[in-house]
């Protein structure tokens, strides 16, 4: 037996190298402790007529060699035996550390054997039990921007076909694209402020999720009910987490699964993330060569031309007197969409002119002209597909396309617009993901790329840039990669290659909900962030200078425009959905502005200053706690609030405080933003925010 201390957590091993304890010394929570339930890996070893062979690291006849000290403790299994496979000549080293107050879980694999380690879970915990009174209980990860909730108890949700799995089971990639390292923090936190977190302790991109399994299954199946007890008809209840690699490790090869840290925390989710980012910002960048314009305070436009149904909305020609209104109103980019030929979604990866919407010229000379006005354009790209329409799909496309175990290609369903009939999803476009480990297909992307680069445009938006789903690997050696190689490793060298065409050049290179390692080498991302309770992970990731951007469509969108500024993202003006002109929604373009100018005043603390969640102070409302609100800290070290009021009705009361004890000094709200001295209380009115420094 091993038992591993920090300040925060204690952590105990078997001789069999299972996890059997794992308690928060800070909350007195017991997350594992039932010794019986531990685990330490587990391994997938395909035969032929028998796929589901698994290794079961306590289940191993011959206990593993261990070594230990304070800080560590290594456990070495020279083979292993597999359920139908007998012995393999597998060595698996599994290594749990003491790092900044961590534990670190590290694993080694050397396949020496005939078989192929199709996956492996690690670290595994037998049990993710909640603590004593927890009456809500949930896991929490990032996808596309905000951070998810999956509820663990009283209910539990199952994310795959329940013919399909023997117990409920979670797998947050099941809904989009919430799978880590890209989204690189998992959260398990009770309705006490109490919590443990997972996250990626080096920056290295894997094939792999998080799994939850709820064992054995629901008491009540009608509301997806969790047993109270811990056993159920005699059998144990329990709350299964792995880490899922699918590293696809071939005989004669050695691989190091990603490292993975856990630790306990006090607080709300913003508490783990900042202990995860003592840890990433060892590793995490911002590029240097952001373009001087976006440095400022600033608003986009994005503006639809064209879809694969053809509405032809807008000609080239016809594009200044969008821009027209942007320079009066203070708007600096155009995200063009839709300008490519065949419209939005159509025509991947190709992107020419639609000869439809005018000539080359006519579009060259337009952006020349909503230049000269002050006003960026930033040309809508994509690069993750192929159209599966396209008349060379199988003869160009098909050969460069991610590949399956069976040879065929991925099918991605497609996007719908606009006509009863593709509404109803009778003529999608159905969209093919290529292959980025692919040589020659990053050669056609990079030629590709250069057509927006030689139209003048300021920029790309690489929509979708943030997936290959639903691909994860490619299994085409023909590619010149590995079978199994991983998808999401080739996404950096795409934008290394634009970078080299543009050869220092000024230019905006932006993608759609850039996942968190894409932040190093995009200047921008655009997400959307209407959910009710948007939870703003990515720039809690990033709290200091990343630039996101976020879609306001609304015709009065007050409470996102107050988001924008609470949660340092800019407004992306989208009126009927990004298919109309600034003059449609004045009321929201006027508010926005008014934002603007508040953001701009104040920009010391609330575009260059580092965000900090509701860290570091609390604020009531009436007497009653309100969450609703944001901190920065300047470069300096003083201290800004964002406070929000939602409410449609009614105004709010609020008094701020900080933790350390400072002095608040001056407020002022959107729409009265003269400074005023803070000398009690803060009334702030319907659909309204304040700024308090």
């Amino acid at each position: 037996m091993a038992v591993l201390e920090t300040q925060d957590l204690r952590l105990t091993f078997d001789d069999m190298g299972s996890l059997i304890e794992v308690y928060s010394k800070p909350s007195d929570w017991y997350l594992l402790n039932r010794a019986h339930l531990g685990l330490s890996f587990r391994m997938m070893l395909p035969l032929e007529g028998r796929r589901n062979n698994n290794v079961w690291g306590h289940k191993q006849k011959k206990p593993p060699s261990c070594r230990s000290s304070k800080d560590s403790v290594e456990f070495t299994w020279d083979t292993v035996e597999s359920e139908h496979g007998g012995v393999h000549n597998i060595k698996v080293r599994s290594l749990c550390e003491i790092v900044g107050g961590r534990a670190v879980f590290r694993m080694n694999i050397d396949n020496g054997d005939s078989v192929m380690v199709e996956n492996v879970y690690y670290p595994y915990f037998g049990d993710m039990h909640r603590p004593a009174g927890c009456t809500n209980y949930n896991f929490m990860a990032g996808d596309f921007g905000n951070l998810e909730h999956y509820s663990l108890f009283p209910t539990f949700p199952n994310m795959r076909g329940y013919y399909g799995v023997e117990t409920p089971v979670i797998i947050p990639m099941a809904i989009r694209y919430g799978t880590p390292p890209m989204h690189p923090i998992g959260i398990f936190a009770d309705n006490s402020d109490n919590g443990f977190y997972i996250s990626v302790a080096e920056n290295r991109m894997e094939c792999l999720n998080w799994q939850i399994e709820l064992h054995p299954g629901y008491e009540n199946s009608a509301d997806q009910r969790v047993p109270e007890a811990d056993t159920i008809d005699g059998k144990d209840v329990s709350i299964r987490f792995g880490v899922t690699h699918i590293p696809y490790i071939a005989p004669g090869q050695t691989f190091d699964v990603l490292p993975f840290g856990i630790q306990a925390y006090c607080g709300n989710w913003n508490v783990a993330v900042q202990k995860h980012l003592q840890v990433s910002k060892q590793w995490t960048v911002l590029p240097s060569d952001l373009p001087e314009w976006a440095k400022e305070p600033h608003s986009w436009l994005q503006l639809h031309i064209n879809s694969p149904e053809d509405e032809l909305r807008v000609r080239y020609k016809d594009l200044p007197k969008y821009a027209e209104e942007c320079a009066r109103l203070g708007v600096k980019a155009i995200q063009l969409v839709g300008w490519n030929n065949g419209g939005q979604d159509r025509g991947n990866p190709y992107h020419d002119i639609d000869p439809r919407l005018g000539t080359w010229q006519e579009l060259y000379d337009a952006i020349k002209e909503i230049q000269q006005m002050g006003v960026k354009v930033i040309l809508f790209a994509k690069f993750t597909w192929a159209d599966r329409s396209n008349e060379d799909f199988k003869s160009r496309w098909e050969p460069l396309a991610i590949k399956d175990p069976y040879g065929e290609y991925y099918l991605f369903e497609g996007y719908k617009y606009f006509t009863a009939t593709q509404l109803n999803d009778i003529n999608t476009r159905r969209l093919i993901p290529m292959c980025f480990a692919c040589e020659e297909y990053i050669d056609i992307c990079v030629e590709e790329f250069q057509k927006c680069v030689d139209l003048g445009a300021d920029g790309i938006l690489y929509d979708e840039s943030q997936h290959h789903k639903p691909a994860m690997a490619c299994f085409d050696p023909s590619h010149g990669h590995r079978y199994g190689e991983p998808m999401y490793a080739h996404d950096r060298k795409l934008i290394d290659r634009f970078r080299e065409v543009l050869n220092g050049k000024e230019f905006m290179l932006a993608g759609e909900a850039a996942y968190d390692d894409q932040m190093d080498y995009y200047h921008s991302t655009y997400v959307r962030t209407w959910q009710k309770n948007h939870y703003p992970i990515i720039r809690a990731l990033r709290p200091k200078t990343a630039q996101i951007m976020t879609a306001v469509n609304g015709f009065n969108d007050r409470v996102m425009v107050n988001r924008c500024l609470r949660d340092m993202y800019i407004i992306s003006y989208e009126p009927y959905n990004f298919k109309g002109m600034l003059s449609d929604f004045p009321l929201t373009v006027d508010y926005g502005q008014k934002m603007e100018k508040l953001r701009t005043n104040l920009r010391e603390y609330f575009w260059d200053g580092t965000y900090n969640g509701n860290l570091g102070a609390s604020v009531t409302a009436d007497g009653k706690l309100h969450d609703n609100y944001s901190v920065f800290k300047t470069d300096s070290g003083k201290t800004g609030l964002i406070i929000c009021n939602d409410s449609a009705d009614e105004a709010i009361t609020v008094t701020p405080t900080l933790e350390d004890g400072g002095k608040l000094s001056f407020y002022c709200l959107i729409e009265q933003p003269e400074r005023k001295p803070l000398t009690g209380p803060v009334t702030i009115p319907p659909l309204c925010a304040a700024a308090v420094i």
